[in-house]
């Protein structure tokens, strides 16, 4: 059971700050944060889970028939990530490409003590055995002079030298050797994702994540830490939410950069909004996210309530989709993630296809990069985002690592997808290389 205080900080922004830098004492952490984007689906302004009272972490071997159990079982409020790689468990997969991160493939914890942002509110909820520590604790969270943070902080002493996983010329190889895949007919399309990493390098993951974050304010922001090892995330997509007997996907297929002069952004967006190629990548994801969902959906209830929606973020405009499900009361929640991972923006169509294609021509392993982090109610409902636009940090190996990638189909140029993975990838260069 839980207790539950209600707190009204006279700065909410403030006290996000300083919650924050209070959480770093513990061993498992996970916040996301919409940035004030707040649009119709979403249920929190933001959400802190910390110190773990128990936790499931586990390989792709049965991951989600044990998340099942565990979810089950703990009936409370869960928080964790689902590796690219639990593909594994749901088809006839392999992951062996190179891995310097070694993250548990699944992880999840229920959180000794969490707090839930809404509009100038924060609920605040404690299992009831450290309910009496409430009080000590905001003290503690306010006390600005142990916990205000450094904007000015750096993130390292020296820049981070970033190094591309794939030289330009295989990449456009590569991109190449996929367009003669879809040509054959094998695939219609595959996202193609290329690793940027740095060796023997030391970063402050929360003043990392603060200023990814301050760049640019997605609305699927997440901080995760497990130990030693740290996702900094600035993600712009949804891969899926329940709420009751709905379930909604947001599909992300289509990107352009921004403008500083005003006529030249708008122009820049209503380009990618006509876009016939970007249109075609969209609609093929939407396609696929429709049959994933059909796969535990009432009859006759996917819908696609927005298609090709072009939407504007500090670093890029994004054109994104909503399609829409209702499940039966009896649909186990975990198995809604099952049937429909991994998300199909980040695979391909058809998805078995394009995942063994994918898994031929990158040289890295995936890991929580395009997986999901995210978390469940104890009523059973879930929100997870795509893992994307994240730095991923493993502190006692003193690895960096972050993947970008695009959509490769019929009508793509290698060298104009190469591009765009270096617009998706400047937020995050930015921050580490600075």
């Amino acid at each position: 059971m839980r207790t539950t205080y209600l707190h009204k900080p006279e700065s909410i922004n403030t006290f996000k700050e300083q919650l924050l830098t209070w959480s770093q004492q513990f061993h498992d952490i996970i916040w996301m944060d919409s940035n004030e984007l707040i649009e119709s689906y979403s249920s929190f302004d933001a959400v802190l889970a910390v110190d773990a009272m128990t936790s499931i972490q586990t390989d792709y071997q049965e991951a989600f028939i044990k998340l099942k159990e565990y979810q089950t079982i703990t009936k409370d409020w869960i928080f964790g990530y689902l590796s690219y790689d639990l593909k594994n468990a749901v088809e006839d997969l392999t992951s062996e490409n190179f891995d310097n991160l070694e993250f548990p493939e699944l992880y999840f914890f229920q959180p000794k003590k969490m707090f839930l942002f809404k509009g100038d509110t924060v609920e605040m909820h404690y299992l009831n055995m450290v309910s009496e520590e409430f009080e000590e604790d905001v003290l503690k969270i306010t006390k600005n002079e142990i916990y205000q943070l450094r904007s000015n902080q750096k993130i390292s002493d020296n820049g981070i030298d970033i190094i591309p996983r794939i030289p330009k010329d295989e990449y456009l190889d590569k991109v190449s050797a996929i367009l003669e895949h879809i040509h054959r007919g094998d695939i219609y399309e595959a996202n193609f994702c290329q690793e940027f990493y740095a060796k023997n390098a030391s970063l402050q993951p929360l003043e990392t994540y603060q200023k990814l974050n301050k760049i640019s304010k997605p609305p699927f922001a997440t901080f995760v830490k497990v130990g030693d090892k740290y996702v900094l995330s600035a993600s712009p997509e949804r891969y899926l939410k329940k709420t009751g007997n709905k379930i909604v996907s947001q599909p992300i297929k289509g990107t352009a950069k921004r403008s500083q002069d005003k006529d030249e952004d708008n122009r820049l967006k209503e380009q990618l909004a006509l876009d016939e190629k970007e249109r075609s990548e969209n609609i093929m994801i939407v396609d696929l996210v429709r049959n994933d969902l059909s796969k535990t959906a009432i009859k006759r209830s996917v819908k696609v309530e927005e298609l090709c929606q072009v939407y504007t973020f500090p670093q890029v405009h994004q054109m994104i989709s909503t399609v829409t499900s209702e499940i039966a009361v009896t649909e186990h929640p975990v198995h809604v993630l099952e049937s429909t991972f991994p998300m199909g923006s980040m695979t391909g169509a058809p998805k078995i296809s394009a995942m063994k294609i994918i898994e031929e021509l990158e040289e890295t392993k995936r890991g929580v990069y395009s997986g999901a982090v995210g978390y469940f109610t104890p009523n059973s409902d879930f929100d997870f985002n795509v893992v994307i636009r994240s730095i991923l940090y493993n502190e006692t190996k003193k690895y960096i690592s972050f993947s970008v990638g695009s959509a490769i189909t019929a009508k793509s140029n290698s060298q104009k997808e190469y591009e765009e993975c270096l617009i998706k990838a400047k937020a995050m260069r930015e921050v580490l290389e600075n």
